[in-house]
């Protein structure tokens, strides 16, 4: 596990709220998008997500999570299985709720690997300050603060060098596919 995931279950066991918030803030959308695949419906989708994030917090110290990517996408997974249970769903729609992850898994890692190459591309073209922030945050998953000290910056320099790269990032590539990117990424790289 990163990390910076590691130290986030550390503070979140400690009743930290901003740990909490900063987890959500870090994996809210992917886990969104990952739902919206199955169920195309948004309320159900953020009950869900809601459900996740609500347990997480109830059972912080209860909890032994060794990897919180893939944790949180199991219990994502979890309560879908469960809405479709309660909504009395057939075999049928469990059935297509795997082809929806096998398909994620197969027939969109070509489209992954050329929204990737295409992020990266644009990523290599920020300037070497805004891109090595850039990085560190996006890629590895390091927090504005360590960002900050790291390199010896200020947090609103890192954010605005972030908020900097990510504007670039939006103006070259479409919003629908930055949707299927981050979707893929998080799917690709549990």
């Amino acid at each position: 596990m990163p990390e910076n995931d590691q130290e986030l279950l550390v503070r979140l066991k400690k009743d930290d709220v901003a740990a909490y918030e900063e987890i959500y803030s870090k994996y809210a959308d992917r886990l969104f998008f990952y739902a919206m695949n199955i169920f195309k419906q948004q309320e159900i989708c953020e009950d869900i997500l809601q459900n996740v994030f609500i347990y997480l917090w109830e059972k912080r110290k209860e909890l032994e999570i060794t990897h919180l990517k893939a944790y949180l996408h199991q219990a994502v997974r979890f309560q879908i299985l469960k809405v479709l249970r309660n909504q009395r769903f057939t075999q049928e729609d469990v059935t297509r709720l795997n082809l929806v992850d096998a398909s994620l898994n197969a027939s969109k890692k070509m489209e992954f690997d050329e929204l990737e190459a295409l992020v990266k591309s644009l990523v290599d073209n920020l300037s070497p300050r805004c891109r090595e922030i850039f990085i560190m945050s996006r890629f590895e998953e390091k927090s504005n603060k360590q960002i900050s000290v790291e390199l010896g910056l200020s947090t609103q320099s890192v954010k605005n060098q972030i908020s900097k790269a990510l504007k670039s990032l939006r103006e070259q590539v479409s919003p629908e596919q930055l949707v299927i990117y981050h979707t893929l990424m998080f799917v690709f790289c549990i």
